[in-house]
């Protein structure tokens, strides 16, 4: 099939898959996953390898290029490498991407630039020890930033570092993120927090916005625009007047993206998710498992898409969150 032939009922072209190799983590940050009583699930239950590449090459044929590969933490998955080297070989697929939290990065680093993984993403949401503790409930802030180190010699660079700030909690690091960014070279992308919490107790109050984010960091450093890359751009990007490095403002909450939103997300178990915060999921596992054929499998996807949402209505009334916190989803 053509380039961009999966469209959506608003005749948007979707060409980026996000995959979740794994439910499991080896931290607890209580915006993504719960602290105890986690139920994870059983191996039979996700997608082995063999389907997550045959999924994969199908989306490919409708046109998806731009592949993220998430968690969970991705890393934890035995022999990952492996499934990478299977994927970058797909025809159609250009890009290829992981999104971890840099603790086994030290370890990976070069396996993943071996392999083919193009680009990394690390989650990060603090500097300081103490708050990183608190936030993730593991004091692994050293082996991150080693993990940085590691990537960054393996080729990586620069990385984009994810940081979902959450007001009263770590706000207070904005500007010494940006100076991060600055020294390092590296990109940081402030996260407004989202309705996704493990807890279900998430609250506007707690949102700290894109425009207080910008301000905050352009109070103390001088930043200058980036041209948008391409019209489903997810950050607003600036540079500095000084210094290498780049920031980004991803912010869902106050000013949505939406309406160029060109993205799908595959579950670790199989499920099809046309936005993030979607009520409803679209089963792929049971069908290949079932013997669908490639193009009833094609069927079900383009049928997915054709209905996927306009937005996803955090702001209105009637929004509902996910039953799934974002570790079942998928960064």
């Amino acid at each position: 099939m053509s380039e961009n032939s999966l469209r959506d009922s608003y005749g948007r072209a979707i060409g980026d898959l996000r995959v979740s190799v794994t439910d499991r983590c080896n931290f607890r940050c209580t915006y993504c996953i719960p602290v105890e009583n986690i139920e994870w699930k059983r191996k039979e239950e996700i997608l082995s390898y063999e389907e997550i590449v045959r999924l994969i090459s199908i989306f490919a044929s409708l046109g998806v290029h731009k592949l993220r590969l998430t968690g969970g933490e991705p890393l934890l998955r035995p022999d990952l490498p492996k499934l990478i080297e299977s994927v970058v070989r797909i025809p159609g697929i250009q890009d290829v991407a992981l999104t971890t939290n840099g603790k086994l990065l030290p370890a990976f680093a070069e396996k993943l630039r071996d392999a083919g993984i193009q680009r990394l993403n690390v989650s990060l949401d603090s500097l300081q020890p103490a708050k990183f503790f608190f936030m993730t409930k593991r004091d692994v802030l050293g082996e991150v930033l080693e993990g940085l180190e590691a990537a960054q010699r393996a080729g990586f660079y620069p990385i984009k570092i994810n940081a979902v700030v959450i007001r009263g909690i770590n706000d207070d690091e904005i500007v010494d993120f940006a100076r991060f960014a600055q020294q390092t070279g590296h990109t940081v992308r402030f996260i407004e927090f989202m309705p996704l919490d493990s807890g279900h107790v998430w609250s506007k109050d707690q949102v700290v916005t894109g425009k207080e984010i910008l301000d905050r960091i352009r109070a103390e450093i001088a930043l200058v625009p980036r041209v948008p890359r391409s019209d489903a751009e997810t950050a607003r990007r600036y540079g500095f007047e000084t210094g290498e490095g780049e920031i980004g403002i991803i912010a869902p909450v106050s000013d949505p993206f939406c309406g160029n939103c060109n993205r799908l997300r595959l579950t670790a178990d199989g499920q099809l998710r046309t936005c993030l915060f979607s009520i409803g999921e679209h089963d792929l596992k049971g069908p290949i498992r079932r013997g669908a054929t490639d193009d009833e499998v094609r069927a079900i996807i383009a049928t997915a898409v054709f209905g996927k949402e306009l937005g996803h209505r955090i702001n209105q009334p009637e929004f509902v969150q996910p039953a799934r916190t974002m570790s079942c989803i998928g960064g």
